[in-house]
């Protein structure tokens, strides 16, 4: 009898050994992807410590934050700067 795995396309929780930035480097590029939408960016960039950011770097993901909280649930245009402009803090390690 053949046994199928599924694979899950939602995210994962953030693995004990991977970096902060990259996990949400991941999720800004799933968003930008369309397979994640605003409510779960927001919900999973909230669950990933920033503590060992650039300042720069966190200052970006808090504005995203802000960002993310104060748009409506399908908005996706007026966050495509705030979310490219973080991945670039996070690519310059700013």
């Amino acid at each position: 009898m053949c046994s199928s795995k599924r694979m899950s396309t939602s995210p994962s929780p953030q693995s004990s050994n991977e970096r902060a930035d990259d996990r949400i480097v991941t999720l800004l590029s799933q968003w930008l992807v369309g397979t994640l939408g605003n409510e779960a960016l927001l919900r999973e960039v909230e669950g990933v410590e920033v503590d060992r950011l650039a300042p720069g770097q966190r200052s970006a993901v808090e504005e995203l934050v802000v960002e993310l909280r104060a748009a409506p649930p399908r908005e996706r245009s007026d966050l495509q700067v705030v979310v490219r402009e973080t991945l670039e803090s996070l690519a310059y390690g700013e």
